[in-house]
C-alpha cells in the first residue's frame, strides 16, 4: 500500500517538526522564496515571546531563527482574528531587538530582525496576499529623496540605507490567495492555504516539506498531538462562527428596532412639516377668499351710499332712492 500524501498543517509543523535541525530546509525554503535571496538557518533561539503554553490553545505560533549572518527571523502564525494584530507585530519585533542587545553593548551591535507573519484571517484592507514593510526616511519636501547613510557609516556598518538597521515586516494573508501559483512564493502560499504540495512544485523547500510533513510519518504521540490541535481549531471556528451568527442576529434585531424608532420619528417630523405647510397654504387660500368677499361687499355698500348722495342731491324723493338702491331709512339718514 502506497504512502499517504496527506500533510500536517504548517502551523503545527513549525512547533513540532521544523525545530529539528535536519528539517531546517523547509523554513529556509520559505525564507528564500519570501526574501528573494538564499537563507541558511544556523540555529533556533528562545525568546520570551515564543515560550510554549499548553493551556493556550489558540495562541499564535512563534519560532525565532538565526541565519548564518546573525540576522534574526521571527515567525508568527495566527489563526484567530485580532484587531490589534499590527500592534502585536510591532511589539514582537521590538521585543526581539531589545532581548538580543546585551546591557552595555553599543547600539551598533543591534541585530537585524525580520518579522514573518502568516495570518489565516482578513487583516487590514488590500487586494494582495503578500505585503512587505520597512522603515525609510523620506524627504518632506522632495518625496523622491530617501535618506542614506554617510560614507563613514557605510564603511563602519557595511550597508548604505538606514532601513537595513530597522526591523522589516512580511505579512502573508493566506485567505486572500485565490490564484494559480506562478512564483515560488505563490507555491508556498498555496500550500499554506490548502495543505497540498503538487509533485510539480519547484519552490525551495516544498519537495522536502512534502516528505517531512506526511501524517503517516508521525509517531503515535505526534499524531495524537496533531489531532488534538485540529480538534481545538475546529472548536475555535465553531465558537467564532456561533459568536458571529449571534452577533448578526442581535444586530439585525437592534437594527430593526432602531429603524422603526427612527422611522416613526422621521414620519412624525415629516407629518408635522407637511401639516404645517398644508395648513399655511389652506389658511392663505381661505384668507384671500374671505378678503375678496369682504372687499367686494364693502365696495358695493360704499357705491350704493355714493349713488344715494348723488340722487338726493339731484332732488329725488327719499322713497325713490330707497327703492332704487335697496337701502334702509337708516342708511338714508
Amino acid at each position: 500500500m502506497g504512502r499517504s500524501n496527506t500533510l500536517v498543517r504548517f502551523d503545527w509543523a513549525i512547533k513540532r517538526l521544523l525545530r529539528n535541525k535536519a528539517n531546517f530546509v523547509v523554513l529556509e525554503g520559505l525564507l528564500t522564496s519570501l526574501l528573494g535571496r538564499t537563507i541558511k538557518i544556523d540555529r533556533l533561539l528562545e525568546s520570551e515571546s515564543n515560550q510554549e503554553d499548553a493551556n493556550d490553545k489558540f495562541n499564535r505560533v512563534d519560532i525565532l531563527a538565526e541565519d548564518e549572518n546573525g540576522e534574526l527571523m521571527l515567525f508568527e502564525i495566527q489563526n484567530n482574528r485580532e484587531l490589534d494584530y499590527f500592534h502585536r507585530m510591532a511589539y514582537g519585533a521590538s521585543k526581539v531587538v531589545t532581548e538580543y542587545l546585551n546591557l552595555g553593548d553599543p547600539y551598533e551591535k543591534l541585530r537585524k530582525v525580520y518579522s514573518i507573519n502568516i495570518v489565516y484571517f482578513s487583516l487590514g484592507q488590500g487586494k494582495d496576499y503578500a505585503y512587505h514593510g520597512r522603515t525609510e526616511f523620506v524627504s518632506m519636501h522632495n518625496p523622491s529623496e530617501v535618506l542614506q547613510l554617510s560614507t563613514a557609516q557605510r564603511k563602519a556598518f557595511g550597508f548604505k540605507m538606514p532601513s537595513e538597521i530597522f526591523p522589516e515586516y512580511y505579512l502573508l494573508r493566506v485567505d486572500k490567495f485565490d490564484e494559480v501559483a506562478k512564483t515560488p512564493l505563490g507555491e508556498w502560499i498555496s500550500f499554506l492555504k490548502d495543505g497540498e504540495i503538487p509533485v510539480s512544485a519547484t519552490a525551495p523547500g516544498l519537495q522536502e516539506a512534502r516528505e517531512i510533513l506526511r501524517i503517516d510519518s508521525l509517531s503515535e504521540e505526534e499524531k495524537n498531538d496533531y489531532y488534538r490541535m485540529m480538534e481545538n481549531l475546529r472548536y475555535q471556528r465553531s465558537v467564532i462562527e456561533t459568536g458571529r451568527a449571534e452577533g448578526r442576529a442581535e444586530g439585525r434585531e437592534e437594527g430593526r428596532e432602531e429603524g422603526l424608532a427612527e422611522g416613526r420619528a422621521e414620519g412624525r417630523a415629516e407629518g408635522l412639516a407637511e401639516g404645517r405647510a398644508e395648513g399655511r397654504a389652506e389658511g392663505r387660500a381661505e384668507g384671500r377668499a374671505e378678503g375678496r368677499a369682504e372687499g367686494l361687499a364693502e365696495g358695493r355698500a360704499e357705491e350704493k351710499i355714493t349713488n344715494a348722495r348723488k340722487m338726493i342731491a339731484a332732488g329725488f324723493p327719499a322713497e325713490t332712492v330707497l327703492e332704487t338702491l335697496g337701502l334702509t331709512a337708516e342708511d338714508i339718514k
